[in-house]
């Protein structure tokens, strides 16, 4: 289906669905992961009070890279060794009130 396809987001990053949430993944082949919220208008929501796990295929293994919030609508973690741009896998979203979604990259 079209809707299961990530998009692109406005931060030059894939976009996918999480749950009442967008989350839009961010790589740029360094060890950086960053990804931005935003609700479902595509406006970016305060990272705050979330927390993350984006759970990548790095290498051929499956990698937990915690994220935690930055500025503004950013949470960002650091991966065990350099994530290429288009790789696959989740990140797992808790919201402040405790909910738990999921977007499938």
């Amino acid at each position: 289906k079209a809707s299961d396809e990530a998009a692109k987001g406005r931060n030059g990053g894939l976009r996918v669905d999480a749950g009442k949430y967008h989350t839009e993944l961010l790589l740029d082949g360094s060890t950086s992961v960053v990804v931005f919220l935003s609700d479902v208008d595509d406006k970016p929501i305060p990272a705050a009070g979330f927390k993350a796990t984006a759970i990548l295929v790095i290498d051929g293994k499956s990698r937990r890279i915690e994220l935690v919030p930055a500025d503004a609508s950013r949470l960002v973690g650091t991966a065990p060794s350099p994530v290429r741009p288009g790789v696959k896998g989740v990140v797992q979203l808790t919201s402040p009130d405790g909910a738990t979604q999921q977007g499938k990259f």
